[in-house]
């Protein structure tokens, strides 16, 4: 009876979910009903939040539950019921403000991002853009010509390859304006050409080295400078100053021969070390100094050895076998080795030696015997150039051999030949690159053909045959000729001579005007065999040149050091200038064509696309 008189109670006009009707005639009465019923309950202390007071017990059977007061709570209050409006108006509030609460978030992440872009740009400066494509500069007057080749490192810091020269200018004495001469080291920005550091030498100088280089301070950029008599001193590639300097009294009795060679590390200290040739001044016999390149003390005394070549000065050059062994090649118009561990075994007065000299080559220590000495002979006769190139096929450098008459390639695990080319009067070093497409280092090469003439030689390295041969007129003196490597794994030769008589083509539309006698730079690219490009031309003696890489741009830039022509008694002027190559040949470079008689069928407008797609990249061609 209880349950039927609880289910009577509901509400007129709502869905019961026992009877699952609705009666529409009885909507008019429920709100009424509804409203006394909550008004009813809040006086008397009914349920509140659900819940009922601690002094009434609820009906279990009833169906008048907190349910019944939570929805109706929860719909539109009239008006008279301040604290259920006040609640509903809150209910309302808060979800309309969460939109403009994340429009504000959204907005203020955006203004702090870009605060913080252009805090970046102003703060962080970007890489430097080598934005001048050719500068000249003038040095000055000199007296001879450059005293040591050109050596190219990142001196200021910038990314790009800086330029360091040594020669001999003519200062102003303070007594009666004489002018005598200074031997001068000078470093100019690959940028603009502008001198970054001068410093002055006590002698002339063999060599100043800087590449690859691991002596002094760790990461700090520094060169090797020898000098003609006993200079030997590692600068700061930075700042031109001195970090150490040999000390010239383990040279009283003799002078350097060739420039310094670096090694490995020695003496345990963690940096690379160096090892110099020196010859007797009264007696023909050569002694090796090792030296420390961390402190520039010497390791130990000297290590003296007879030798019977006559001739150029070979080496010393550091060569490393397959099996790990090291060996110094050097010579007089020959080629010769002597195995660093027993220079370090001398020097030092004691048997034992570091784990790093204890391995040997077995084919080299059968060439031993044949002299019973601690000398093997390697080639005798005439040699000129020296040359250790990376093998294709194995882990060990080959050697180079260079006569008058002859290139010779020795395989550098037994120093058999690989092959043997005869050719006369070659008058200038090998040049490394890639002509073919078997990854095998070819060599350009420069012969004198003796009538006015030269003739400049590709050699396939894999068979030692020509693979591309020219002949220009060429009345000065020979000049290395020089390659860069492209991103295609092929390289472009540049070499210096006298205008080619063939049909011409400019890649610009607009012809250059010919000047008989002008000194001409060619360009060969492997892909164009019977194109040459003729870059830039001068009127004065090129007597140095070199190549850097700026590897940010992939582009490459040629330097040139000129004198002018005076008398021999009256000292020339030295000028040294830029010359980007990307740039020489979309806007200047001129198209050589080498048959004559050959229609070309090559336009000017697919070289001048494959020349605008040209990326070079720097690649250590010697091991």
């Amino acid at each position: 009876m209880a349950t039927v008189l609880s289910r009577a109670l509901k509400l007129p006009g709502k869905k019961s979910p026992d009877l699952g009707e609705y009666d529409p005639l009885t909507q008019a009465d429920s709100d009424e009903s509804e409203d006394d019923l909550v008004l009813n309950i809040q006086k008397n202390g009914g349920v509140k939040n659900g819940k009922s007071p601690p002094e009434e017990v609820q009906d279990p059977d009833s169906d008048v539950e907190v349910g019944m007061t939570k929805q109706h709570t929860s719909e539109s209050t009239p008006e008279g019921y301040p604290a259920e409006a006040t609640g509903s108006l809150e209910q309302k509030a808060a979800p309309s403000l969460m939109p403009y609460l994340r429009t504000a978030i959204f907005l203020l992440t955006v203004v702090i991002s870009m605060i913080l872009v252009l805090v970046c740009a102003f703060l962080i400066p970007c890489p430097p853009r080598d934005l001048h494509n050719t500068w000249n500069r003038n040095l000055g007057q000199g007296a001879g010509g450059v005293l040591s080749p050109l050596e190219l490192c990142d001196v200021n810091g910038d990314g790009l390859p800086d330029i360091l020269i040594v020669f001999t200018a003519l200062m102003n004495a303070s007594v009666m304006g004489v002018s005598r001469p200074s031997v001068t080291v000078m470093a100019l920005s690959g940028m603009n050409g502008s001198t970054l550091w001068s410093i002055h030498l006590p002698e002339e100088t063999l060599s100043v080295q800087c590449k690859g280089l691991s002596l002094g301070a760790p990461a700090e950029p520094v060169c090797l400078v020898t000098g003609t008599s006993k200079l030997l001193s590692l600068l700061s590639a930075s700042t031109g100053k001195a970090i150490w300097t040999l000390n010239s009294i383990h040279l009283s009795n003799g002078i350097l021969a060739a420039p310094a060679a670096t090694l490995p590390d020695v003496d345990g200290d963690g940096v690379g070390d160096v090892v110099v040739l020196a010859l007797k001044e009264t007696q023909p016999d050569v002694f090796f100094i090792l030296v420390s390149g961390k402190t520039g003390t010497a390791l130990g005394g000297p290590v003296k050895y007879s030798t019977n070549g006559e001739g150029k000065v070979i080496g010393p050059q550091v060569h490393i076998t397959s099996q790990g062994a090291i060996y110094i090649l050097f010579g007089f118009g020959n080629v010769q080795a002597v195995a660093l561990r027993d220079i370090f075994t001398q020097a030092r007065n004691r048997d034992s030696f570091p784990a790093m000299l204890q391995q040997e080559e077995p084919e080299w220590e059968k060439r031993r015997s044949v002299n019973l000495s601690e000398l093997i002979d390697i080639y005798s006769g005439g040699v000129d150039f020296l040359q250790t190139m990376k093998a294709s096929d194995t882990n060990c450098s080959n050697l180079l051999i260079t006569t008058k008459d002859s290139l010779i390639l020795l395989r550098g695990q037994d120093l058999e030949p690989h092959w043997i080319l005869e050719m006369q009067n070659i008058s200038s070093q090998p040049v490394p690159g890639y002509f073919g497409t078997d990854q095998t280092l070819d060599f350009m090469l420069q012969a004198q053909t003796g009538d006015g003439k030269k003739k400049v030689v590709v050699i396939d390295g894999k068979s030692g045959l020509p693979v591309w041969n020219q002949e220009f007129p060429w009345q000065k003196q020979d000049l290395d000729a020089l390659s860069v490597m492209t991103l295609d794994k092929k390289s472009v030769f540049l070499f210096w001579a006298d205008e080619a008589q063939s049909m011409l083509q400019s890649l610009q539309p607009s012809p250059r005007t010919e000047h008989p006698g002008l000194h001409h730079l060619y360009l060969l690219h492997p892909v164009f065999p019977t194109v040459l490009l003729d870059l830039t031309n001068a009127t004065d003696k090129v007597i140095a040149s070199a190549v850097g890489i700026n590897d940010l741009q992939k582009d490459a830039f040629y330097i040139t050091v000129t004198t002018t022509a005076t008398s021999e008694k009256q000292p020339g002027f030295f000028s040294v200038s830029k010359l980007g190559l990307k740039w020489a040949m979309m806007t200047q470079g001129r198209m050589v064509w080498l048959n004559d008689n050959t229609t070309p069928k090559i336009s000017r407008g697919e070289v001048r696309r494959f020349l605008a797609r040209l990326k070079f990249v720097d690649f250590p061609h010697k091991l």
